[in-house]
């Protein structure tokens, strides 16, 4: 038995969506994300004659319907918003390697397909020879996790799709993920996440110069202290008289 579950409307983040897939009454596949795309589409110019190009900017909306499937190796996520005029495929893939610490398995974001409709007025306006379009990855190799680990990425990420569209180049912006598509062994809960190497730049950004001023503010604690520990040592030591004429008045 296999439940999906929009559960959106629980995140702070209005342009932020949540997805659940559960089948035997556990959780499956989990998806945080914001998402919108940007669509370049053909208008007339002014003079009927020259075509010109315009961008749509599609954000993911919330309430959208969802279709999901889990599977051992492979698991897919479907989303459809405006009366499916929008429909965004993502696909999963889970596989191992040799590695010099021998075999390790990971998963990846292996497909991202995404239908769209020029005949949308949301966003299309006056669309030349407007109709259904599907913006395709090639060879893709995302979002790579170890096996059992979620993907967490605060940052954005921007994917190149080709259109069936002449060609032209959509771009999917992905910001503030959390994704695991297998291995969930907690109802509604991710697995350790495992943070992309963006993120993993940025924390250690904000904390170098924390380190830094840490440690150089050992170093003079240890500085003075040394200096210190010397002048009292120094102090303390018998002054020998340097003129022999003084030593009369020693013994």
């Amino acid at each position: 038995m296999q439940e999906v579950e929009n559960l959106s409307g629980l995140s702070p983040n209005p342009e932020k969506d949540i997805f659940v897939v559960r089948e035997n009454r556990t959780t499956c596949l989990m998806a945080e994300f914001a998402a919108k795309f940007l669509v370049p589409y053909d208008v007339w110019a002014s003079n009927y004659v020259d075509l010109i190009t315009e961008q749509a900017d599609i954000p993911l909306s919330r309430g959208a319907e969802m279709k999901g499937k889990c599977g051992t190796n492979e698991s897919e996520l479907e989303i459809s918003w405006l009366e499916q005029a929008y429909t965004l495929k993502l696909y999963f893939l889970k596989e191992g390697h040799n590695t010099s610490r021998g075999p390790e398995a990971f998963w990846r974001l292996s497909r991202i397909q995404f239908t769209y409709d020029t005949n949308e007025h949301t966003y299309f306006k006056d669309a030349v020879s407007p109709g259904k379009h599907t913006a395709s990855s090639h060879r893709l190799s995302a979002l790579v996790t170890p096996a059992g680990k979620s993907y967490e990425c605060q940052a954005q990420q921007t994917i190149s799709l080709i259109s069936s569209d002449h060609q032209k180049s959509v771009q999917l912006l992905l910001s503030e993920v959390r994704l695991q598509p297998f291995d969930i062994t907690a109802d509604f809960v991710f697995s350790e996440e495992h943070k992309c190497p963006v993120d993993q730049r940025e924390q250690l950004e904000e904390t170098l110069p924390l380190i830094l001023g840490l440690i150089l503010g050992l170093v003079i604690v240890i500085t003075l202290c040394v200096y210190h520990i010397h002048h009292k040592l120094t102090a303390n030591q018998v002054q020998i008289p340097r003129d022999r004429s003084q030593y009369k008045h020693m013994g």
